[in-house]
């Protein structure tokens, strides 16, 4: 270990590796062009040297911060919260940090959120907004300056976009309650100004009509967020005079809030009521029932962001925006059955 009286230099580092100042600076900067042996002599002198990169004077050098800016509305979001995971970990093995910024659907919020991520030199961004068609949004977006990848957003701005294939997956599931015989099949979404509560509203009436059972408007209940409580309008929904015999609902807690809704009625689920969940939370599979999912394959969605990004980035990408599309898989598992007879269970009226 080398004494804090004189912290090491770069060419310290150089001339203990034995190589030239380019190959360090090359390995500090993960350039591709460095070969194995030379990497590691210079990681293992930086170490035994405990050397530490001056990033702030890196940045000023390169004129890249080495770091990238997340938005999200709702890190609460299951879905979001892998996202994350998995943008992060493939973003540091390219040598970049991540900073998360979670906006909670708040114009106001996330234009701030953009101006910091601008004013703080970022290298790129990867934003899904609340508000996705606003105009001074949209403004705010194409003025950033840097690489964005815009993450399920329909944006008329000339960036690379990253779409989840929520109308395939949610017709997929309709048409599978369609085959259990159920006829009146319910919807929990967020009232969001949104791609992905649009377009899942899109997929299921595409399901109901494609299985010719007719939407009842009355049996899509809006929720103020995604992760917002639900249970008194599950209840209120399983109550009605002609209640739905199936729940479609946001994967979050949400599907907890259907659940609970379910059984504190007295009724049992898939036998009264089947339930889809629109994501797939990890206690789905092993909840008793086991809840059947449409989960979209994040592992895809992140592979495609975080390359689009990193070619932007790095100058190598086409001029014309491009799009990528990840596909929701579903998954049939215990929560759904065929749909109940004349002879269905009466819910308990609630005092």
């Amino acid at each position: 270990m080398r004494s804090n009286a004189k912290r090491a230099s770069i060419k310290d580092v150089a001339a203990s590796a034995g190589v030239s100042l380019g190959s360090v600076s090359r390995v500090i900067n993960m350039a591709p062009n460095v070969s194995p042996v030379v990497r590691e002599r210079v990681e293992r002198a930086m170490r035994e040297l405990d050397y530490t990169p001056d990033q702030a004077a890196q940045a000023l050098r390169s004129r890249s911060s080495r770091t990238v800016g997340c938005m999200f509305t709702d890190v609460a979001n299951p879905l979001y919260a892998r996202l994350y995971q998995t943008f992060e970990t493939k973003l540091r093995k390219a040598g970049y940090m991540v900073l998360l910024a979670n906006s909670l659907n708040d114009l106001q919020r996330e234009l701030e959120i953009l101006s910091m991520f601008q004013s703080r030199r970022m290298d790129g961004a990867i934003i899904a907004p609340g508000h996705e068609r606003d105009p001074l949004l949209l403004q705010a977006v194409e003025k950033l300056g840097l690489p964005v990848v815009v993450l399920d957003r329909d944006m008329d701005v000339p960036h690379d976009r990253v779409l989840f294939d929520h109308p395939r997956g949610v017709k997929e599931a309709v048409l599978h309650l369609a085959h259990l015989q159920h006829r009146d099949v319910g919807l929990l979404i967020a009232d969001m100004p949104n791609r992905p509560m649009r377009r899942r509203l899109e997929g299921f009436k595409s399901g109901l009509k494609a299985a010719g059972l007719t939407f009842r408007p009355e049996l899509v209940v809006r929720l103020a967020a995604s992760t917002g409580p639900a249970f008194d309008e599950v209840t209120r929904l399983l109550l009605s005079a002609q209640p739905p015999t199936a729940l479609v609902t946001l994967g979050t807690s949400v599907l907890a809030d259907a659940l609970n809704a379910v059984a504190a009625l007295g009724l049992k689920t898939p036998d009264d009521v089947s339930i889809v969940s629109l994501g797939d939370p990890d206690f789905a599979r092993h909840h008793r029932p086991s809840i059947t999912s449409l989960a979209i394959d994040h592992e895809v969605a992140a592979e495609a962001g975080v390359t689009m990004l990193l070619e932007r980035m790095r100058g190598t990408a086409p001029a014309q925006p491009r799009e990528a599309i990840a596909p929701a898989h579903f998954v049939a598992r215990e929560s759904t059955g065929l749909a109940p007879g004349t002879h269905r269970r009466t819910p308990k009226k609630q005092s």
